[in-house]
């Protein structure tokens, strides 16, 4: 009897499957320490319990990204364990601030599926929740991904491509109970630009740049867990290269975006995302954003800006070639909701 579990293949999901994935999560200060090692993350709600305390807060939460990756790599061994590419995002929100001391776990319902043309692989498309010790759901969101068939001569499925918003109306971005940007310190922060100060079409070059290393895209992944095959076996891939973790991608760019949107502190929806071409170790990764909405809320001084960032090996503001596609150089492209004083 075999004892191993070899992970689900395309041929292996049904639509409508609840999946409940191992293995629960208790998250500590060490993850903050260790992300805000990882990537050069400095936005002061996350860095200090004063500053998120001013804010109207309990305390500092954990990054956003923090949370996603956890529960994200909660899916993997359910999900992406085979997968080709992790291919897009949707429909996500972030409903509630998670703090050092609380447990996460997650669970998947299947709502598409599709056979690639080659019979090889196919689509799937699942509804992802991560939710905190006491059941509620902390953050939400749809991702599709390209998962190997084991046998292609399995029958395809019956096609069902679901339909999904091109962004989350702002009138459902979730503002954290208490918060309060009416006093918000600026200096602290690191910039002075509030939401009036942007403008719809901007693009801002957030100036710096990392190289990507071995060591530490190898680290992260360990640190959330994700056991996907193409980030740790390098006889996976054609070219004998191990793929980069896109959340790896995604920290480094939104960590980078800090220069130039300093005070864009909780990211509380996910839009949409496309990991427009593979990241490798070596890689030196810049990132730029465009600001494509701005939105008020009900919170006292509490504005939302909603953001286009861009990860890539080339220079801001070049996305597309003159054939619709992403330019090689191009290694993200996400589309996020921000909370940002007014």
């Amino acid at each position: 009897m075999r004892k191993t579990d070899p992970g689900r293949f395309f041929e292996d999901y049904r639509l409508g499957d609840v999946i409940t994935h191992a293995v629960p999560r208790t998250i500590s200060g060490g993850e903050r320490a260790l992300y805000h090692a990882l990537y050069p993350a400095r936005h002061a709600l996350y860095s200090s319990d004063e500053f998120a305390r001013a804010c109207g807060l309990p305390a500092s939460p954990l990054d956003d990204l923090i949370a996603f990756h956890t529960v994200f790599g909660k899916t993997v061994p359910d999900i992406s364990l085979n997968a080709v590419a992790n291919l897009g995002y949707a429909e996500g929100r972030w409903l509630r601030p998670v703090w050092p001391g609380n447990t996460l776990r997650a669970e998947s319902e299947v709502i598409g599926l599709k056979q690639n043309s080659s019979g090889k692989s196919g689509i799937v498309w699942v509804r992802t929740k991560g939710l905190d010790r006491r059941g509620e759901t902390v953050l939400e969101y749809v991702r599709w991904v390209m998962v190997r068939k084991r046998d292609h001569s399995a029958p395809a499925p019956q096609t069902v491509v679901p339909e999904l918003a091109s962004a989350v109306d702002p009138a459902r971005l979730v503002v954290p109970a208490g918060l309060d940007f009416s006093a918000y310190d600026f200096a602290l922060a690191g910039e002075a630009h509030r939401l009036a100060d942007y403008a719809v079409g901007e693009v801002i070059d957030h100036v710096d740049a990392v190289t990507i290393e071995e060591a530490e895209h190898m680290l992260a992944t360990r640190l959330w867990q994700n056991t996907a095959k193409v980030h740790f076996d390098a006889t996976m891939r054609e070219d004998g290269r191990r793929l980069i973790y896109g959340g790896h991608v995604i920290s480094l760019a939104r960590a980078l975006s800090f220069n130039g949107l300093a005070n864009a502190q909780m990211i509380v929806a996910l839009n949409g995302g496309a990991h427009a071409n593979p990241c490798f170790a070596g890689d030196t990764v810049r990132a730029w954003s465009e600001v494509l909405d701005k939105a008020e809320t009900g919170a006292p001084g509490v504005g939302a800006i909603r953001l286009r960032l861009v990860a890539t090996r080339g220079e801001a503001g070049a996305l597309r070639g003159d054939d619709g596609k992403y330019l090689p150089e191009v290694l993200l492209d996400l589309d996020y909701w921000a909370l940002m004083p007014r």
